[in-house]
């Protein structure tokens, strides 16, 4: 915990004696459910809090958490982003979606053991819930470290997001090509690519990419298309 409270203090994040306790119980939780189920391939105790509790709290170093009040997070899996995110920032209403339910299952089950609040669990496909007028275009913040490309991603993920909200995509440090191929596509669907945060994760050879899209207009109401088509058929 000491090492992983030195990284998050690079940035600028300090975490209290309660959130210790709610990172610590969410990694045992995790390392329990995934010798029944595949929730990860990463499960040392260090490893864990590296790659994936410090790598989802990286988006402090585009946005300003503490003024952001509604997020979704997109293909969650195991809860990363959104679930890190949550407990530094317990104010942040959450959204985690996923298409599986088992997954869904773990997640209810952190957010029991964790004691976290307004933190809601929804099974599904993007391409769905985007239409449902109860998430279309309502959060500030839409995260996702799914992977898939990012004109498939914009896809899922600018609908929910109100105008002039931030959709941010965890990626590889090599995406520099992806997210070219991918301008069009963000356009399309009302946003645009305003930063590239590249970095190294500390005592790793990780490179990371965080891509900062900012919502400029309404979502044109055909999109996203129907369930599967935007994977199969990138815009």
């Amino acid at each position: 915990m000491d090492k992983f409270d030195a990284e998050l203090n690079k940035l600028g994040i300090s975490l209290t004696s309660r959130q210790k306790e709610q990172f610590d119980r969410y990694y045992e939780l995790l390392a329990e459910w995934n010798k029944v189920m595949n929730l990860t391939g990463i499960t040392d105790y260090d490893e864990v809090n590296l790659k994936h509790f410090t790598d989802s709290l990286t988006i402090v170093r585009l946005k300003d958490m503490t003024e952001i009040s509604t997020l979704i997070d997109i293909g969650t899996g195991a809860g990363f982003p959104g679930i890190p995110i949550k407990i530094v920032y317990p104010h942040i209403k959450t959204v985690l979606l996923d298409s599986l339910n088992k997954r869904l299952k773990f997640l209810n089950t952190v957010i029991d053991e964790l004691g976290l609040e307004s933190v809601e669990t929804l099974h599904g496909r993007a391409e769905d819930h985007a239409r449902d007028m109860r998430y279309r275009e309502k959060f500030d913040l839409c995260v996702s470290r799914a992977v898939a490309n990012l004109s498939t991603l914009s896809e899922y993920c600018l609908p929910f997001v109100k105008k002039n909200g931030t959709f941010v995509s965890y990626k590889s440090g090599d995406s520099d090509e992806e997210i070219m191929h991918a301008e069009k596509a963000v356009d399309i669907l009302g946003g645009k690519i305003i930063k590239i945060d590249k970095f190294t994760l500390p005592d790793t050879d990780m490179g990371r990419s965080l891509v900062q899209i900012e919502k400029v207009r309404n979502t044109p109401g055909k999109y996203p298309r129907k369930a599967g088509v935007p994977g199969k058929e990138p815009l």
